[in-house]
Parts: C-alpha cells; sequence; structure tokens
C-alpha cells in the first residue's frame, strides 16, 4: 500500500534565523558580547563574510522607504530612481566605512636612530559626519609627536590612514579627536602626542544658524604637550595658518 505523497516528502532545512534582517544579526552578536555600538565605534569584527552586502540591500530598501514617505516619485522621477542604492552605497561603502571596516594595517618600524624630535603630520583631509544630523564635516587636522627611543615608527601615509578610519564614522569633533588621540598613542607610544583639528560642519552652514564661515578648531595635547608650555607653543607654531 502507498503511503500518501505528504507522508514521503521531507520538508526542506530550515533555520532558526532564516528571513532574520542582518542589521538585527549584528546587533545580537554586539549585545552578547556587551559591545558597544554607537555612531563613532568600529564594529567590523562583528559582521561576517558577505554580510556586508546584504547590509547594503537593507539600508537601500530603508532608504527607499524614506523617499517614499518624502513624497517623492522615484517612479517617474529619472533623478532619484536610483537614489536609495546610492545612498545606501555612501554610507554603507564610503562616509561611514570607518564602522564596518576593519583598522587598515600599520608597518611598524623600530626607532633605531633613537629620534626624539618633534615630528609634525599634516594637513591631513578630515571627512567626517555630524552625528546628529548626519551633515557633512570637513576639514583638516595636524598630528605633532614627540617619540622615544621605544616609540614605534610608522610610515607617514599610515597617519592618513589612520585619520580616514576614525574620521569614516558619525561624529562629534571633540570625540573624534581625542578617538584618534587614543589610537595614535596606541599604536606608537611616544613621550608626547599633539593634534589640532579645524572643519566647518555643515549642520551649521546648510541649516540651522546658516553661518557658511564658521568653523570649530580644536585640540588634544598628551604626555609631554601637557606639561612642557613651550613644546606646545613650538608645535602650534610650526602649524602653517594657524600660528
Amino acid at each position: 500500500m502507498l503511503r500518501p505523497l505528504a507522508a514521503t516528502m521531507t520538508p526542506p532545512p530550515t533555520t532558526e534565523d532564516e528571513g532574520t534582517p542582518v542589521s538585527v544579526k549584528i546587533r545580537e552578536r554586539l549585545l552578547a558580547a556587551r559591545k558597544r555600538f554607537h555612531a563613532n565605534d568600529n564594529i567590523a569584527e562583528f559582521i561576517e563574510p558577505g554580510e556586508l552586502e546584504k547590509l547594503l540591500d537593507e539600508v537601500e530598501l530603508k532608504m527607499q522607504g524614506v523617499l517614499d514617505s518624502l513624497v517623492i516619485d522615484t517612479d517617474g522621477d529619472h533623478n532619484t530612481r536610483d537614489t536609495a542604492r546610492r545612498v545606501a552605497k555612501m554610507y554603507v561603502s564610503e562616509v561611514f566605512k570607518g564602522r564596518y571596516a576593519p583598522q587598515p594595517a600599520l608597518t611598524e618600524f623600530p626607532n633605531a636612530e633613537h629620534l626624539n624630535e618633534l615630528m609634525i603630520v599634516g594637513p591631513l583631509t578630515v571627512r567626517s559626519a555630524c552625528s546628529h544630523h548626519l551633515c557633512p564635516v570637513i576639514g583638516k587636522i595636524w598630528i605633532g609627536i614627540l617619540p622615544n627611543e621605544h616609540t614605534n615608527v610608522i610610515g607617514l601615509s599610515k597617519y592618513a590612514r589612520l585619520v580616514d578610519w576614525v574620521m569614516g564614522r558619525p561624529q562629534i569633533q571633540e570625540e573624534a579627536v581625542v578617538q584618534l588621540a587614543d589610537l595614535i598613542i596606541e599604536k606608537t607610544q611616544p613621550d608626547g602626542l599633539a593634534i589640532v583639528m579645524e572643519a566647518s560642519h555643515f549642520c551649521m552652514s546648510w541649516r540651522g544658524v546658516r553661518e557658511p564661515d564658521s568653523k570649530m578648531l580644536n585640540s588634544v595635547m598628551r604626555g609631554v604637550f601637557l606639561k612642557d608650555a613651550n613644546l606646545r607653543r613650538e608645535f602650534l607654531s610650526l602649524i602653517p595658518g594657524r600660528s
């Protein structure tokens, strides 16, 4: 006697999280590890291979919802037809890349010549975004280092890579400079570190008070730069246009 067809069929395998948005999976890993995921945090280690493309697709879908809610006819308007995808790619792969990409590799060299004189790198271009309104923050940064015989020496281009990685996240400027200083101190272990950042904030010039010429300037001083006023003055005097 033949059994009913339904009884002979094996149900397709299912996974417990099938259909779960990739953002939820990443968030659950972060929560399980008790890791912070603020706008200016890097979460690369919690993203599995292939998930970044899925995250891009998810952001595109939700961005399309934003455009629909703004009553923009993306079907009829050829200029906005692919805007949701372009914006998703801009956020995930470009302007917020510092959240999703691992730290750039740094080649470190021992301080064989026992260099101990002030070194300044800059200006390096800052491209970031305000975490309050997601408006651009564009500016320059200068980094001063006083090495010692134990300091790890890294190539000049690596400072630019670190700046790009840290600043490629939604930020407030005050926290961004501290975050960058902590990273450089960790990587190089100098006697002193000084950072000055000057930037235009589009949340002031594009909206709100609309002050196009307004800029924010702030600094972080570590180690001997905190104790030695002459060294601070030397660093600041050597920054073009900031003396």
